[in-house]
């Protein structure tokens, strides 16, 4: 399967233009909520402008610090990273990290906020939905690159997999999960989800709550999906991006708990 194709001397790749794709359908959906919210929607777009790059540092950050056993085989550890600058800033070797995203693009979102006056918490409500349909739209990227694939499988959905992108141990395996279908789907759902949400129970959520929820629905799929992940990316033996997300979720669901608790509580006198 080629991963992209050739204008003149240019190489374009699908992964780029997925993942251009994901963000552009994520933008057109943050500017009708923020509309909807009695925003002005241009915002969006100057926003994204810096979401891009803080998600992308965010993101690249988490790979180099969290490499995959299938890189740290080949000698790509976060050491060498950090001796190779040229490697570590070139993204399209290694790849990018999810929870960097996040990370990433929501501290870039707390700065702009903060010096544009933005409420940090009603905009990271907007941007929620937004950030679902952009990584299930951009984990098509996966399938053109071949990766993140999952487990060896015999199911009719099985995905085949070219032996120069299969994993040591598994040079003879030809069909796998398509891991990233199955996020693609659960991101997808997930937006859906947030968006009903945002508007079944509009009178009763607090700024930052629909955020929140996303911060519980989307670790919660990661978790899960990552027992069919062959190679999870590791800190001291532990499957870091499981841990992470399951820490997420939780201090997310108390976060949230706590906060109608106390709304609860005030409201009962």
């Amino acid at each position: 399967m080629s991963e992209g194709f050739h204008i003149g001397p240019l190489f374009v790749r699908y992964y780029g233009l997925i993942i251009m794709l994901g963000t552009l359908a994520g933008g057109m959906l943050a500017s009708r909520e923020a509309k909807r919210r009695g925003f002005d929607p241009e915002i969006v777009w100057d926003l994204l402008v810096w979401l891009i790059i803080g998600g992308v540092i965010g993101a690249r950050l988490w790979h180099i610090f969290t490499p995959p056993p299938s890189s740290i085989a080949q000698g790509i550890t976060t050491r060498y990273y950090l001796t190779h600058p040229l490697d570590a800033i070139a993204i399209w070797k290694g790849g990018l990290g999810i929870p960097g995203v996040v990370i990433g693009g929501m501290l870039t979102l707390y700065i702009y906020a903060r010096r544009h006056g933005l409420p940090y918490a009603t905009w990271a409500d907007i941007v929620a939905p937004s950030l679902a349909l952009g990584q299930a739209i951009g984990r098509w990227g996966n399938f053109f690159n071949q990766e993140l694939y999952g487990a060896p499988t015999d199911l009719p959905w099985k995905i085949y997999i070219d032996p120069q992108h299969r994993l040591p141990g598994f040079e003879n395996v030809e069909y796998y999960h398509p891991l990233f279908l199955y996020e693609s789907l659960w991101n997808l759902g997930n937006m859906f989800f947030l968006l009903w949400l945002s508007r079944r129970f509009e009178d009763r959520l607090k700024p930052g709550d629909l955020f929140l929820v996303y911060l519980i629905t989307y670790p919660v799929g990661r978790f899960l999906l990552d027992f069919l992940r062959l190679d999870a990316s590791r800190v001291g033996g532990i499957n870091i991006n499981q841990t992470v997300a399951a820490a997420v979720a939780i201090c997310s669901a108390l976060v949230l708990l706590w906060r109608h608790r106390v709304r609860r509580t005030a409201e009962a006198p």
